[in-house]
């Protein structure tokens, strides 16, 4: 069974020390077998940094399995990093996008089983020539650079109780009725609905479809999106056989009884679909990105420069993340020999 691929994202800020924390919580929490894309160096030096005993031991991706019994599987970058807590680092990028490039191949070419990926900053990577807006889109093109297809990738915010997509996501709210359009919420769906399907195991998922307005437009008093734009994606997607419905009222779309009523809610812009996300479960709620042709999941928080190097890191989202990725990849590996 072929091991996870993590990622160490940006060394300056909490990556490095949720791995260690994280691995070193493993027993206890039962966490799956990992190897960590990283600098050795960085890694050892972190620990001392934080007062922790870690074994490092520098490996292979078919080796994982067997270091991570007693040792912290490391599989050493070419680029070196300067280890600066809190202060991000140009000089940093190079290996930050090495590591996501090493664990996209190793999906890709069957080394390993999914990928997970710790936070990045954009500005470090912007100052050092980075060109895309940001690690799912890095993550995009290198699929599609692949497989010669054009790959759409889809942000979920997956917790135990409630599960997310943002149609749009970083953009400004201004913007969001602009770029809002019955065929970007049917293409979010298909693919939300198709990975749930393939990869979650929900043999019929039910997508609840938030409306953009307050009371979802309230019949158009109180916008006409709803009516112009949601509605008509909704009777799309019950045409194909999705079983998707709305829009729905926003404000009574994420207690405890509603929830139960779907598998994911369809939100309209970024915050309406990471605050009840957050809210419900902000150490335990994973970035899940679908659409690509392997599996990615990340912790849902980010590099946290302030807290970097004190110590006080929690591992709780990464750990979330680390379960899920392997949780998908036996789903996958199980259809895959049906």
């Amino acid at each position: 069974m072929n091991a996870l691929a993590l990622s160490v994202g940006d060394p300056s800020g909490i990556g490095p020390e949720i791995a260690i924390t994280a691995f070193l919580a493993r027993e206890a929490v039962g966490l799956p077998a990992f190897y960590l894309l990283a600098d050795p160096a960085l890694i050892a030096s972190r620990a001392s940094h934080l007062g922790v005993s870690v074994p490092i031991v520098e490996t292979t991706p078919a080796q994982t399995a067997q270091v991570f019994v007693d040792s912290l599987p490391v599989v050493s970058l070419a680029a070196r990093f300067i280890d600066s807590p809190g202060r991000p680092n140009p000089a940093n990028a190079a290996g930050t996008i090495e590591a996501i490039d090493r664990a996209v191949a190793a999906c890709l070419a069957g080394d390993a089983a999914a990928m997970v990926t710790c936070p990045i900053a954009k500005k470090p990577l912007y100052d050092a020539g980075f060109r895309f807006p940001g690690h799912t889109e890095y993550l995009a093109h290198l699929a599609a650079r692949h497989g010669g297809v054009e790959v759409t990738p889809v942000m979920m915010l997956a917790g135990p109780d409630l599960r997310t997509v943002p149609v749009t996501i970083h953009i400004a709210l201004a913007e969001v009725p602009k770029s809002l359009t019955t065929e970007l919420i049917v293409a979010t769906a298909r693919i939300t609905a198709t990975d749930l399907a393939s990869r979650f195991g929900i043999a019929r998922p039910r997508l609840a479809i938030a409306g953009l307005n307050p009371h979802a437009g309230e019949g158009g008093s109180m916008g006409q999106e709803d009516e112009r734009v949601v509605r008509p994606a909704v009777d799309i997607l019950r045409a194909e056989g999705i079983d998707a419905f709305g829009p729905l009222p926003a404000d009574t779309l994420f207690h405890a009884r509603a929830r139960a009523g779907y598998d994911v809610a369809l939100c309209m812009y970024h915050d309406q679909a990471l605050i009840p996300a957050k809210a419900l479960a902000f150490d335990e709620a994973v970035n899940v990105t679908l659409g690509l042709p392997f599996i990615r999941t990340s912790p849902d928080h980010g590099t946290a420069f302030d807290i970097a190097g004190k110590g006080i890191a929690r591992p709780d989202s990464l750990i979330a993340a680390l379960k899920l990725a392997r949780r998908l990849a036996d789903i996958d590996n199980k259809a895959a020999a049906a």
